[in-house]
């Protein structure tokens, strides 16, 4: 049990690079699940455990689906147009 814990610490810990905005917590909760469910046999590894998620992200909950997603920059200022004429 302490092993499935780790393991899902880790995978909230790597899914932090996707999704920086959300916590710990709310990563957990969004994955915990379908990691279970999709990547069982991954656990503990939390290497595995992504790598699969990422491998099967199709299949993945909308909310998981979401913390893999990267986070949506801010559009860089058009750079003005030069003046014809």
């Amino acid at each position: 049990m302490i092993r499935y814990c780790i393991a899902l610490a880790g995978l909230a810990f790597a899914l932090t690079q996707g999704a920086s905005a959300a916590t710990r917590e709310e990563q957990t909760k969004a994955c915990k699940g379908d990691a279970l469910r999709l990547c069982a046999l991954a656990i503990p590894n939390e290497a595995k455990i992504t790598a699969c998620m990422q491998k099967k992200i199709d299949k993945l909950s909308p909310k998981c689906r979401a913390m893999f997603s990267p986070l949506p920059q801010a559009k860089k200022a058009s750079a003005p147009k030069p003046k014809q004429g």
